[in-house]
């Protein structure tokens, strides 16, 4: 549904999207992620025919982007990160306005805003000014916008900045919902919410796409030395000294959580010594209320592919 080939954009000399690659399969939700200035949105821009790129071949639902722009935007719907709204007009009416602008014509304007409205739980708020919305609300309006015109591909742009987080579980709830319906392309710094909604995860860092997988593979692959945290009541520095003791620990740091000590256990590669730390434990009688092993995330792997290793 979206192929992105040897996709180039320069700004004067500096490249800010470099000789980048990918395709996002129709009915996918795939995460776009990246540090600030990395060439997300610049990217994002371009599938969505609002920027031209400096050179490489784009293809959306079978269109050419540079050669067919007008017909890609019938099959695209865009959320940039700040939601372009007219404030002074209400929820339906706006969204009535913005249909006709996408090409809606007749009886179908009103179906399409009735079901926008359906499925974005903008319903009740039909009436109501937009400018008068809490900020979920009104990415809702833009989610809707975005979906009026019965797009194929949704780009969605940072669609839960600025919100709560009972507000995110909506919009993050929202967007599963399009699964398969639609083909998305998200992009969000909220790295959790990516692993809950996105079947895969693309990462993109000074205009290189380093990373492409399922999150649950790319956590995978970072898999190194396991960490054991554990909190008991002790002297830190006795227990630094009993663990660092158990065979196959390699580093123990702690600090003080009130009366109790909250320490990490680093341990060598392929060990697992929660069994022998366990023991440690109750062989010198400290009260322990957690023992677990930290088990690494899609922030782990984003770190390690957009950090420099001096700087990790």
């Amino acid at each position: 549904m979206i192929r992105v080939e040897h996709l180039t954009k320069r700004f004067g000399g500096r490249a800010a999207v470099d000789d980048v690659s990918f395709q996002v399969r129709s009915g996918e939700i795939v995460g776009f992620l990246g540090p600030n200035g990395a060439g997300k949105t610049t990217t994002m821009r371009i599938l969505s025919c609002f920027l031209p790129a400096s050179g490489g071949k784009v293809m959306v639902a079978g269109k050419d982007v540079f050669a067919h722009s007008m017909e890609v935007r019938r099959h695209v719907g865009y959320m940039p990160e700040n939601v372009p709204l007219y404030r002074d007009m209400r929820v339906a009416e706006y969204l009535a306005f913005r249909a006709r602008l996408k090409g809606v014509r007749g009886k179908n304007v009103r179906v399409r805003v009735g079901d926008v409205m359906q499925t974005c739980g903008l319903f009740d708020a039909r009436d109501r000014i937009i400018g008068q919305l809490s900020k979920g609300f009104q990415q809702r309006v833009g989610l809707a916008d975005a979906l009026v015109h019965e797009p194929e591909v949704l780009i969605l742009d940072e669609p839960s900045i600025g919100l709560d987080p009972n507000q995110i579980r909506h919009i993050r709830t929202l967007i599963k919902s399009l699964a398969h319906r639609y083909t998305v392309l998200l992009s969000s710094h909220i790295l959790h919410e990516v692993e809950m909604i996105c079947e895969r995860v693309l990462i993109i860092n000074e205009g290189r796409i380093v990373a492409s997988d399922t999150p649950d593979n790319l956590v995978g692959l970072m898999k190194g030395n396991l960490q054991v945290a554990l909190e008991i009541k002790a002297d830190l520095d006795a227990a630094r000294k009993h663990l660092m003791q158990v065979d196959g620990v390699t580093r123990v740091s702690g600090s003080y959580v009130g009366r109790w000590c909250r320490l990490r256990c680093e341990c060598g590669k392929g060990s697992d010594v929660r069994d022998q730390i366990a023991k440690t434990v109750f062989d010198n009688g400290w009260p322990l209320r957690e023992l677990t092993a930290q088990k690494q995330n899609l922030e782990d792997v984003f770190v390690a592919m957009t950090t420099e290793g001096e700087r990790e």
